[in-house]
């Protein structure tokens, strides 16, 4: 596990997430008015969660948490950002929605939880969230650690596949990648602002020409590395799917949008997958 390199990462996400939250106008009023961040795909692998305990992995600024906390989940988040947790919890205040927010790397949280007997009903983790585990199987170990008997674990994720491409659809990255890291000097970008209305409903300039201090470090993990992971941490895989498009990101140019926020590739591009989501069971 490369602890430092998390640490490395923090701080680069402090800074984007700055960043992020200046397009996004008056969130704590968007929930007021009955706003979700989620997507319909994360909403059909959740199924209900009325009344069920859920524990949202790498939460980021904890806006799909409170989403899902509007589902009538009781909910926790989990994020090491130190920016995105406090705007998170400042965020549950000021929108009069119920979280339980706490600042930690994820492994840190993993064993605490396991000493306390924390133990959740589902366990959630979407998009660009696997990237920044050094270790599958500690993280797939822990997941399984933290949920109840018969507890869930839903994901909705940015493909593998996908991220062999630069944003010129050019194959320039490893699929195939054994937990090496690869390493961005120009840190965690401003992938809202690249997405504008994707990821930023009532989208807002705000900053502009952000240049992150910070590098960043991503893994990239294969499906086969993710599903064995699960699988050896003794859970049950119940639901696996593929979808040809991304929801809300736009990582390539020239990408197509529907009205839900669907972005396909251009025309002319062969279809391949952009995310996939999954169900596994303890």
């Amino acid at each position: 596990m490369r602890k430092e390199l998390h640490e490395a990462n923090r701080l680069s996400w402090n800074e984007a997430t700055r960043a992020h939250n200046s397009h996004k106008g008056d969130q704590a009023n968007f929930f007021r008015a009955g706003g979700t961040t989620l997507f319909a795909e994360e909403k059909e692998l959740l199924g209900t969660i009325v009344d069920l305990s859920l524990v949202h992995l790498q939460c980021n600024a904890g806006q799909d948490t409170l989403s899902l906390a509007r589902l009538g989940a009781t909910v926790t988040g989990v994020d090491i950002s130190d920016e995105a947790i406090a705007f998170a919890q400042q965020l549950s205040e000021q929108s009069g929605i119920p979280a339980t927010f706490y600042r930690a790397d994820l492994f840190d949280w993993f064993e605490e939880s396991l000493q306390q007997g924390r133990q959740f009903d589902v366990a959630f983790s979407s998009y660009g969230a696997i990237c920044w585990l050094s270790n599958l199987k500690l993280w797939a170990k822990g997941v399984a650690s933290v949920l109840k008997p018969n507890g869930r674990l839903v994901m909705v994720d940015f493909h593998p596949a996908a991220m062999i491409f630069d944003e010129d659809w050019n194959h320039a990255f490893p699929y195939f990648a054994d937990g090496q890291p690869m390493t961005w000097n120009d840190g965690v970008g401003d992938y809202v602002a690249e997405s504008r209305s994707g990821l930023s409903p009532d989208y807002q300039a705000g900053i502009e020409n952000f240049q992150n201090p910070h590098p960043s470090h991503e893994f990239q993990w294969s499906i086969g590395d993710i599903l064995t992971a699960l699988l050896e941490a003794d859970l049950t895989l119940k639901v696996f799917k593929e979808y040809p498009y991304s929801n809300g990101w736009k990582p390539f140019k020239h990408m197509q949008e529907t009205p839900d926020r669907r972005m396909f590739p251009p025309s002319g591009k062969p279809s391949l997958p952009l995310m996939y989501g999954l169900v596994a069971q303890k």
